[in-house]
């Protein structure tokens, strides 16, 4: 399989300018970015089915290496149907944004911001552990121990199992 350089320059150049787009605040450059995008990830799946053959009709007289393959021809045609369906949804977002705030452009959000500023918590792994996480009941062996009820220490038994005696 060789491959149309061509091809391969026009759909690099899309896809850096639709990243590029993409990165914008304003919603309608983000708009142009997904529509270069889709456009090169076209290129993509039309340079993967190769160079064009007969149409994919059965005939007795014509060899089958000689068919195109018609899978690259549906996924793009599924490829173009999702792109206009995310096309009309950012430009209904675009139009509901310019009809509420008269601009088009995303502004930064203050809890956003709080939220990137606050440390990361993970419950399971910053939580305070017990030492003692059986079900079952310990029975206190000191009188301080009786005198707080949710001490987190080990029994006394375990110390006296240390130094390798048992």
């Amino acid at each position: 399989m060789s491959i149309n350089l061509t091809l391969l320059i026009v759909m690099g150049v899309l896809y850096a300018c639709g990243i590029y787009l993409i990165l914008e605040r304003s919603l309608t450059r983000v708009l142009l970015g997904l529509m270069l995008l889709a456009n090169a990830t076209n290129l993509l799946i039309l340079s993967t089915g190769g160079y064009a053959g007969l149409a994919p009709l059965f005939t007795k007289d014509t060899a089958p290496g000689e068919y195109n393959d018609p899978l690259p021809q549906a996924l793009i045609l599924t490829s173009i149907v999702i792109s206009f369906a995310v096309t009309a949804f950012m430009l209904g977002i675009i139009y509901r944004t310019w009809a509420l705030a008269r601009q088009d452009e995303i502004q930064d959000d203050i809890e956003d911001r709080r939220v990137a500023r606050t440390p990361s918590f993970d419950a399971e792994d910053d939580a305070i552990v017990p030492l003692e996480t059986s079900e079952f009941a310990i029975t206190p062996a000191s009188p301080e121990d009786r005198a707080r009820p949710d001490a987190t220490e080990t029994p006394n038994t375990a110390r006296s199992q240390e130094g390798g005696s048992a």
